[in-house]
């Protein structure tokens, strides 16, 4: 019962951050788990009837100046401002690949062979971030699971050689006191379906290093035809204990078995909207809607190939996401450091006051933007410690092996 209290506590906590009293989400009565936009600012509306912009030249309207010619200085102090109290929960850095490949590297210094680094994340009002495990493409096996835990280790030792400025954390409790102590939370995943090698096992061993989230797909259970039945007994013992799913690459089907199996939400680390940019990783409408239903989270990447060249664009797919699966259900992911080239004017993990500015210019209400930034990452959070909670009370721990189920 202590530990059951604790946990209430530290999700009071995260709540609080989340969304502040005064800024509370009304419900719509029709889609229960959607807030109704409020606009954040009283200016009037541009000629054509869209949102409010900033004067800006011909030049900075094809992109082609530095963001910093065309965003008066009071809009980026609001945005820090903003940030300084809901800070992002960034959905997903490729630093760990990058650092594995390098000698030696600093992150309380500006390093400059990486997009990531501590004075960058502070600069860009960085509160928690999860780094990706995932693996080098034709990696399979035992090696898979070798070189995920090395991965494992590097982010554990980067961690430690930096306690100044980083702390490794598991649930929303603990990424709500790191933020007080004025540390980035680190989350560890997702990692790739291979890493757990086809065995239960190795997923809950996974889990007491601090795995938190695991992507389903590239394994036989989890591949273009859907989930197998080893594969739902995976998605039930992640449920079990705490780690969420990640559906960013998954097919079609087991998207939307998964989102009918989960008693957790899951994420999708890195989908922007398939309508704007008919990229493989990116959501359908209707998938979009059915993440909704479901309370995911759909987190847009800041990629040039999944959302676009331009902050706008982005801010394009971060409204879409934000009609179709509700503001709930919408958040930020950098994608920095995983090969990936990035718009102009986003091209580190500093810059997301630039996106903000140019949310708020749209009329993003400031209930929105905490949800986009903050709050919708610790409800997942919470949530999936809660139902983990609660599963562990119902449910032993599962011993199904791959040949049982789908041999």
């Amino acid at each position: 019962m202590a530990d059951l209290q604790d946990e209430l506590q530290a999700a009071g906590e995260a709540g609080e951050l989340d969304t502040p009293p005064a800024t509370r989400t009304k419900r719509n009565p029709k889609r229960g788990h959607r807030p109704a936009a409020e606009p954040m600012t009283s200016d009037a509306r541009g000629p054509d009837g869209g949102p409010p912009r900033a004067a800006t030249s011909d030049a900075a309207a094809t992109g082609t100046v530095p963001a910093e010619a065309t965003e008066p200085s009071a809009e980026l102090a609001k945005a820090h401002a903003f940030l300084a109290v809901h800070p992002v929960a960034d959905g997903y850095s490729g630093l760990p690949r990058v650092l594995r490949q390098l000698p030696r590297y600093d992150l309380e210094l500006s390093e400059g062979r990486v997009d990531t680094d501590v004075p960058r994340m502070r600069k860009g009002r960085i509160g928690a971030l999860f780094w990706a495990l995932h693996l080098p493409e034709g990696v399979t096996g035992d090696r898979a699971v070798g070189v995920t835990l090395e991965q494992l280790d590097l982010v554990q030792r980067v961690v430690h050689a930096n306690p100044e400025g980083l702390r490794l954390v598991q649930g929303a409790g603990e990424i709500t006191d790191a933020r007080n102590r004025g540390r980035v939370a680190v989350l560890l995943g997702p990692a790739g379906a291979p890493a757990i090698g086809d065995s239960l096992g190795i997923l809950r061993a996974l889990h007491v290093l601090g795995l938190k989230a695991l992507t389903l797909a590239g394994a036989s259970w989890a591949g273009e035809s859907g989930l197998s039945g080893f594969g739902e007994e995976v998605v039930r013992e992640m449920n079990r204990i705490g780690v969420v799913a990640d559906l960013s690459g998954a097919s079609e089907p087991t998207v939307r078995r998964a989102l009918a199996l989960s008693r957790a939400p899951v994420l999708c680390t890195r989908s922007a909207a398939a309508a704007l940019v008919p990229h493989p990783a990116n959501l359908s409408d209707d998938l979009l809607a059915e993440l909704g239903e479901a309370h995911g989270l759909c987190m847009v990447p800041l990629t040039a190939e999944q959302t676009g060249p331009s902050v706008r664009a982005v801010a394009d797919h971060l409204d879409h996401v934000r009609a179709l699966a509700g503001p709930e259900c919408v958040g930020l992911s950098g994608a920095y450091d995983s090969g990936a080239a990035h718009p102009q004017d986003l091209t580190d993990v500093s810059c997301y006051p630039r996106l903000v500015v140019e949310l708020m210019r749209r009329g993003w209400s400031e209930t929105d933007l905490a949800l986009l930034t903050w709050g919708n990452v610790q409800r997942v959070l919470r949530t999936a410690d809660f139902t983990a909670r609660a599963a562990r009370d119902r449910r032993e721990a599962s011993s199904a092996k791959i040949a049982d189920l789908d041999g």
